[in-house]
């Protein structure tokens, strides 16, 4: 016969993988694939690097996902007003320490994954180089870790927003070109900003779902601020200037038409923007966070596709 515990662990072992929000990774991996993708027009592509790159983004994201589990758990975004899934801790099946002690677990194997990245990039000639970008790296895993945890979690204070523009558009798509190039180029940025604004469009709609149970912990993202209608025009914003980044960059670069082959995702987007405009219930808003996510991911994947063509 089982004992109890045994029993329970099929049931602990699902929770660990919902906490870990699998659906969260492709997003966070759209940054390396189009810092590669415009390494590679550069006509450095480096495979190593990227898959090491890929690595330090999925444990930081699974770092950030467990971190934002502990952390709404523990200052009340978790509560029954929640709109979205229930979560890890909240649900009790996952003890607050053991899920703590899985933070430490993960930040330690993301740092020591980015330690393996920076030794390949740089070697022993970079040492400069290295520790730049090793204090870039200490600072996502306390940006993965202080979003919702900790004493004063800046998600809380309506810093999220900002935080992802900056680390899923500039720091992951530079730092995947510069890791693999050895330059920056200022034209550059507007893919940068364009991933940035597609991923802070990700994080928008989950925010507009939560608006009640966050505005109810004190949890004053922008949505909570702007109010659920200006919320909603702040999204069709980051929506258009996504595109309008993109767009610019290829007028820049341009030398064929096939450069234009992401805005085969225009509707996508218009569909996304119009149904987060008019859907009023929160809990509506759900399937349109991974239809969101996967929409940035083809529009990276055509993006890179459409560079590399005319090459």
């Amino acid at each position: 016969m089982n004992s109890p515990s045994s029993m329970q662990s099929p049931g602990k072992m699902k929770a660990w993988v919902l906490a870990f929000r699998l659906r969260t990774l492709p997003l966070a991996l759209a940054s390396i694939g189009m810092g590669s993708f415009l390494a590679a027009t550069r006509g450095k592509f480096n495979l190593s690097v990227v898959i090491l790159c890929g690595l330090t983004t999925v444990l930081l994201q699974v770092l950030s996902n467990l971190a934002n589990d502990y952390g709404d758990s523990q200052h009340g975004a978790d509560s029954q007003h929640r709109e979205g899934p229930q979560r890890a801790v909240q649900t009790g099946v996952i003890t607050a320490a053991e899920m703590k002690k899985a933070i430490y677990l993960t930040s330690f194997l993301s740092f020591l994954s980015g330690i393996l990245l920076l030794c390949l990039a740089f070697g022993t000639s970079g040492l400069y180089l290295f520790f730049i970008f090793l204090t870039i790296g200490l600072l996502c895993i306390w940006a993965a870790v202080s979003y919702t945890a900790g004493n004063n979690p800046y998600g809380y204070a309506g810093f999220g927003d900002i935080a992802v523009f900056v680390f899923f558009g500039l720091v992951g798509v530079l730092g995947t070109y510069f890791l693999q190039t050895g330059e920056l180029e200022s034209i550059m940025l507007l893919p940068a900003f364009s991933l940035g604004f597609f991923s802070t469009g990700v994080l928008n709609i989950n925010n507009i779902r939560d608006i009640r149970s966050d505005a109810l912990a004190g949890k004053r993202s922008v949505p909570v601020r702007l109010g659920p209608q200006r919320a909603r025009i702040y999204h069709w914003f980051l929506l258009g200037a996504g595109l309008v980044c993109a767009v610019v960059y290829v007028s820049q670069q341009y030398q064929s038409p096939w450069q234009f082959l992401f805005l085969i995702t225009l509707p996508l987007f218009f569909k996304i923007g119009t149904q987060v405009y008019r859907l009023q219930q929160p809990a509506q808003l759900d399937p349109y966070l991974k239809q969101m996510a996967l929409s940035t991911m083809l529009f990276v994947l055509l993006f890179g596709i459409g560079q590399l063509l005319p090459l």
